[in-house]
């Protein structure tokens, strides 16, 4: 399993919402370019970044500080936030970017969805954001009634390759992901890889994540209890590889 660090971007710093709530923020660096570099240089194999202002604005906010944070970090890095348009697609696109991760857009726009994955192939990823089971869109501000298992199957017929599954209410709590959650993704897009989200914050979260046994389960997120000192990118690793 793959561990990617997270940078989380509002105002141009490096911040951590609990639950997804923009009123409830934690900033921890001001440079983002340096926490890249610092992820890298600590182990990071790939970095997984969004766009908090792009997300709730509908429109990629940070694109030149996306561009310095590629460049700084030096491996694959995947970003989301906003990107909703063929035009903002293509330029983080042409940023550098590994992934492009496609939210709200996925789920609201099929067609859309589709021609990405027609000229972008394997650099398109879906990221799934729910909370009960159920899809959240905008930032995590609305929620649907669409199941997140629908939602992964559906993506899986247009040919997403990544899907990375958010479980919005263990997000920032340091509780551990929602694993029954985690394994009925896995098991809805079992041509996808899926990456996962949300409440992984130790070593064990990464050992019941890899007990679930889903060959498809590639890669986990952690934020939170990376920039808290409660863990550190090698524990992670060292906890992904046994």
């Amino acid at each position: 399993m793959v561990i990617l660090p997270a940078i989380d971007l509002k105002n141009g710093v490096c911040v951590r919402l609990r639950q997804g709530r923009a009123d409830d923020v934690t900033e921890y660096n001001p440079d983002p370019t340096a926490q890249a570099r610092d992820w890298r240089e600590q182990g990071g194999e790939e970095l997984h970044v969004v766009d908090l202002d792009g997300a709730f604005a509908g429109t990629p906010k940070h694109a030149a500080i996306i561009a310095k944070i590629i460049e700084a970090f030096g491996g694959p890095v995947e970003v989301g936030g906003g990107l909703r348009t063929p035009e903002t697609l293509k330029a983080i696109i042409d940023a550098g970017v590994t992934r492009a991760i496609l939210g709200s857009a996925a789920l609201e726009n099929p067609t859309f969805l589709a021609e990405a994955v027609k000229n972008y192939g394997d650099r398109i990823a879906v990221g799934i954001d729910a909370r009960g089971g159920l899809v959240q869109t905008r930032g995590w501000v609305t929620t649907t009634e669409i199941k997140a298992v629908d939602l992964a199957r559906d993506v899986a017929r247009i040919g997403v390759k990544t899907i990375i599954y958010t479980d919005t209410a263990t997000d920032g709590m340091l509780g551990g992901p929602n694993l029954e959650q985690m394994a009925a993704i896995c098991d809805a897009a079992p041509t996808c890889q899926i990456t996962a989200s949300g409440g992984v914050s130790a070593p064990k979260d990464v050992a019941n994540l890899l007990a679930l046994g889903k060959p498809n389960l590639r890669a986990a997120i952690v934020g939170k209890a990376l920039y808290d000192g409660r863990t550190t990118i090698k524990a992670m690793n060292d906890a992904a590889k046994a």
